[in-house]
């Protein structure tokens, strides 16, 4: 029930604070010394966050309601209050509301909420660190490529080849922002093209010469450490997704009748439901894994705890015991094993297998092909692929 002035007026803590909801996540705390502060609870992003609306009496129940719908309106158009309320704050104290650092954190607060936690996390940190102390107060218009370009050579000076080359696309990133709102005619980034040192690509350590693939697989099977780790070893090859999807996957994701495994977007690097079609060899290894950890809410959960999902680096070690070295295969290499043997051995058309491994294929008009209209040849694909490693295995 919605609160009553009365009752803010009134209300009193005794040796604990206590709470009074007004519904649509605004409440009154009131503190064990009767203090009493309006909040409002909201999840943005798949967080819960709590935002301060102000102290009783200054604020008073009308006003705190109005400030609600104030925050709310915000997060219908994807923005968190939280981070609209530090970016006003800083433009507010700044000497110029078109600094870097205002617009950076106008644009983060805008687009954080499609990004992984672990990766807003990162470019926060990029900027605050190696962009903000030297840029951070200019006003974007003034802001020259050689000025960026001074900035991000510190941080390729310490060794870090990548996060430069990372660091400078987000600059990027902020400086279209900027364009777009107004606030400048243009992004200088493109300017120093060709400026930084390349990036080295690493690939990851995988088999794609069939009689080793099928030693690794007989190595998996015979594999002698915990039962839940060696259901992850096995659908790893055949499901191919990464590490960290295979390893935090949900009893609530899986449909077995269906032969289905719908992965929710949040847990997906491009932040889009990703549908896995499950071959029989998948539907019996998971069958019989339920029989263990199906009461639970993981597939794979940790060794000493149901509440979280196994360790990240727990497939890789397996691969270790089993004899298997860094150079030879990594828990993301079952991923570029299944990319090359699908399309080299197997034939497989690929768009089947880039839709596959959850990456954007577009036409030849830049527009992404729907996923969906792809799922009875993926479901094709994945029975298929399921039977060659099965064959694999069998030629000793």
């Amino acid at each position: 029930m919605p609160l009553t002035a009365a009752q803010v007026k009134t209300g009193k803590a005794t040796d604990k604070p206590l709470k009074l909801s007004d519904g649509g996540g605004l409440f009154l705390l009131i503190q064990s010394n009767n203090a009493k502060y309006w909040r409002l609870a909201y999840r943005f992003a798949g967080k819960q966050k709590t935002l301060a609306l102000g102290v009783y009496p200054e604020v008073s129940l009308a006003d705190a309601r109005e400030r609600r719908e104030e925050a709310r309106k915000l997060l219908g158009a994807g923005i968190d209050p939280c981070e609209n309320r530090k970016a006003i704050k800083f433009s507010r104290t700044s000497q110029n509301a078109n600094g870097f650092e205002v617009i950076a954190r106008e644009w983060l607060a805008k687009k954080s909420h499609t990004w992984a936690s672990t990766h807003t996390d990162k470019v926060i940190s990029r900027l605050e660190r190696d962009i903000f102390p030297f840029l951070g107060s200019r006003p974007v218009p003034s802001i020259t490529a050689h000025e960026l370009l001074i900035a991000v050579r510190r941080i390729e000076e310490r060794g870090a080849i990548e996060s430069a080359r990372r660091t400078l696309l987000h600059c990027s990133q902020v400086f279209r922002y900027a364009v777009a709102t107004c606030r400048a005619e243009r992004d200088p980034v493109p300017d120093l093209r060709g400026a930084l040192q390349p990036a080295k690509t690493v690939h990851y350590a995988t088999m794609t010469d069939p009689r080793a693939v099928g030693e690794l697989l007989r190595a998996i099977d015979s594999y002698h450490g915990s039962f839940i780790t060696k259901c992850a070893l096995q659908l790893a090859p055949l499901v191919f997704v990464r590490p960290g999807e295979l390893r935090a996957a949900e009893w609530m994701e899986i449909d077995l009748e269906k032969a289905e495994w719908n992965i929710r977007a949040e847990r997906m690097k491009m932040r889009e439901p990703h549908l896995v079609p499950l071959s029989t060899r998948s539907i019996a290894v998971l069958r019989e894994l339920r029989t263990v950890t199906g009461g639970g809410k993981y597939v794979f959960p940790a060794e000493h705890t149901n509440s979280r999902p196994m360790s990240e680096n727990t497939v890789l070690f397996a691969l270790r015991r089993m004899g298997f070295s860094k150079n030879e295969i990594s828990g993301h290499g079952f991923r570029a094993m299944a990319r090359t043997m699908l399309d080299e051995v197997l034939q497989i058309r690929p768009d089947y297998i880039e839709h596959q491994l959850a990456h954007t294929v577009r036409d030849p008009n830049g527009r992404a092909y729907n996923r969906t209209s792809y799922i009875t040849e993926r479901r094709k694909m994945m029975q298929l692929w399921a039977d060659y490693l099965d064959k694999l295995k069998l030629n000793q």
